[in-house]
């Protein structure tokens, strides 16, 4: 019965995205039409009946309702509870309806909190949601329907994928959602603004938050992905450019970009085409990572279906979707005004240098994610990793970096190069020392040599803006801003000093034996058998020792899933504030030893604590930015007020 009450929402949610659709043309035509005034309580109640058929999905997987298709596919009942409801999202249909369930509660919002634009904009933004949510209702409906029961039941499940039954994997995707969705946000804004030639400073202060928290959620998930990729696959790195992760990667550049360019439109009316294009490129990336992991046409731990039907559906809503958009800039480009000019040597100047920066390292990421496809369609096999993408995406990226620092240094409009040299001086001063030390004490090449020099240059150079001023008067955005380009720099200097300092050793020992790898000792004590839930496993008990240091234990393991049946390595992690021991654990040779892999990993953690400081960054601005608008909010009703009182006394 709950699986037909969440269909029923399902369907439901569905008839109300086409009356707001509805209603939202008539209200373009005119914002007073009855039909137009069922826009936002159709957007609001989409979004409530939306969330209860993805708790009815939440609620079957947690009862382990097997003779629901989804269910019985991809879960088990001896599964741990949070993994069950992992399962909800860790498919395609059950993603899908996470995907449209965080859209259509955006939409709800958006219909409930926004009155700072135009009606009729409103209206056009609201109309663009429910257009773009339509797609995929129809998309669940009709293809890959996740409440879809079985004629017979089954006596037990097939489990989820070993790999994915992971803590990380149940805070992934939902981040990464979250950000998708958000950018359909954006992108609904930006149609908005386009259809009612509103593309104004108030469009982009309105858009903004919405853009922020979007690219929050997406750093949050990218980075909880690649330290899931990290210690779960057992291969000792922390990006491979996997296309499923360029497919993240892409919407977090282009949404880098956005954020960038809305705020030089909402502080100084500048970028405005800059923006709206920007807007439709960010959930165009989204679209098509949506296509790539759907389609059939990967091979991945991170693709969900293998049907090209299905994928065939996608691409035919990613045409619709981007076309039309895209057709719609063609049309009203004209009609955007140029917005105010300002000098190259100026913060809107810097900005655009990154965003072109950006844009180029989207390009390239774009190009070595699809090149391989499109070879593939004619039957030769290639292969674009790191060889390509790190020196071509270094091109631009590390002037970006130089842009970086020298950007929130510059004042708007216009700036002088003496008023900035010696905060850029001592920046680049300190980047040139290490850049020195390194070159005279390790054995580095040249990309990790420059990425540790140019790591130390942010770093200083990220809180230049906080000079002569007071501290605890500082706005928390310049807070925010300062942090999130600090995280930069520490993610970029674990990058880097992970890659000119690891070491590595494989070897295959005997108990009693001892490895040593870098500044470790590691003793394999024992290796014994251990039983998990829905696992068993072979363990290695390993004693490791950095230095002169006490002992301590790591025990990686093989494990053995038994549904569906799945070997896995989990590796053990002991971490230090300089880097981590990164050890896992083979099959036995025929000659009794075991096979060993240690990584000694100087800083690695670092990338994530850069993430984070990223993320972080950018939640102080958002609540810095939501504080302010709220100031402005109530001055302008103040002074609404007093002007009445004010008419009032005259009358």
């Amino acid at each position: 019965m709950i699986a037909e009450i969440g269909l029923i929402a399902l369907w439901l949610s569905a008839a109300l995205a086409a009356l707001q659709l509805l209603g939202a043309v008539a209200g373009v035509r005119d914002d007073k039409s009855d039909i137009a005034a069922l826009v936002r309580p159709a957007a609001s109640l989409q979004a409530l009946l939306c969330a209860i058929a993805f708790v009815a999905l939440l609620w079957v997987f947690a009862i382990t309702d097997l003779s629901v298709k989804l269910v019985a596919s991809n879960s088990h009942s001896l599964k741990p509870m949070i993994f069950k409801l992992s399962g909800a999202w860790g498919n395609h249909e059950g993603s899908m309806l996470l995907w449209i369930t965080v859209m259509a509660v955006a939409g709800g919002a958006i219909a409930l909190l926004e009155r700072r634009l135009p009606e009729k904009t409103m209206m056009a933004t609201l109309g663009a949601q429910a257009f773009v949510g339509l797609g995929f209702y129809a998309f669940l409906l009709l293809s890959s329907n996740p409440f879809e029961r079985l004629v017979e039941t089954p006596i037990e499940g097939n489990g989820l994928n070993p790999l994915l039954q992971d803590i990380g994997l149940a805070f992934h995707p939902p981040t990464l959602y979250i950000g998708y969705v958000g950018l359909s946000v954006a992108f609904s804004f930006a149609v908005g603004a386009l259809l009612t030639k509103q593309v104004t400073p108030e469009f982009a202060r309105v858009m903004r938050p919405w853009v922020l928290a979007a690219w929050i959620f997406l750093t949050i998930g990218i980075t909880a992905g690649s330290y899931w990729a990290y210690y779960e696959l057992g291969w000792g790195g922390w990006w491979f450019w996997d296309p499923v992760e360029n497919a993240s990667l892409m919407p977090w550049l282009a949404a880098t970009a956005l954020l960038h360019s809305a705020s030089v439109l909402a502080a100084r009316d500048a970028l405005r085409t800059w923006t709206i294009m920007l807007g439709v490129i960010a959930f165009s990336m989204s679209m098509l990572g949506t296509f790539l992991v759907r389609s059939g046409i990967l091979t991945s731990v991170h693709a969900f279906a293998v049907d090209p039907e299905r994928g065939s559906f996608i691409l035919g809503l990613l045409i619709l979707y981007i076309g039309g958009a895209l057709a719609v800039f063609a049309l009203r480009a004209n009609t955007v005004a140029e917005g105010k000019r300002f000098a190259l040597l100026s913060r809107e100047g810097a900005l655009v240098v990154n965003n072109i920066a950006l844009s180029a390292i989207l390009g390239i990421v774009l190009l070595g994610t699809l090149y391989p496809l499109l070879t593939e369609a004619f039957d030769v096999r290639v292969s674009v990793g790191p060889p390509y993408f790190n020196p071509v995406g270094a091109i631009f990226f590390l002037p970006m970096l130089l842009v970086m620092m020298v950007g929130p240094l510059l004042r708007w409009r216009m700036d002088s190069p003496g008023r900035i040299q010696l905060p850029v001086m001592i920046a680049l001063g300190a980047g040139f020392a290490t850049l020195v030390l390194v070159f005279l004490f390790a054995d580095v090449t040249i990309l990790p040599w420059l990425g540790l020099g140019l790591s130390i240059a942010v770093g200083i150079a990220s809180f230049m803006p906080m000079r002569g001023r007071s501290l605890r008067r500082a706005p928390l955005s310049t807070w925010g801003m300062c942090v999130a380009h600090f995280g930069v720099a520490v993610a970029l200097f674990g990058m880097s000093a992970d890659s000119a300092f690891q070491q590595e050793r494989l070897v295959a020992a005997d108990v009693g034996d001892v490895v040593e790898v870098g500044p470790w000792t590691a003793t394999l004590d024992a290796v014994a058998p251990v039983a998990g839930p829905n696992w068993t496993a072979m363990q290695a008990n390993i004693r490791v020792r950095h230095g002169d240091g006490r002992d301590r234990p790591a025990k990686p393991q093989s494990r053995s899933f038994w549904s569906p049946a799945q070997e896995t390595s989990e590796v053990a992690l002991v971490t230090r504030w300089n880097g981590q021991l990164y050890v896992a654990v083979g099959n036995q040779a025929p000659d009794g030893r075991w096979q060993l892999r240690l990584w000694w990993k100087p800083f690695v953690t670092f990338i994530w604590y850069g993430g984070l400081l990223i993320a972080f960054g950018g939640a102080l601005s958002l609540v810095g930015r939501l504080a302010t608008d709220l100031r402005r909010r109530e001055a302008v009703r103040k002074g609404n007020e007093r002007r009445q009182d004010m008419a009032e006394l005259h009358a």
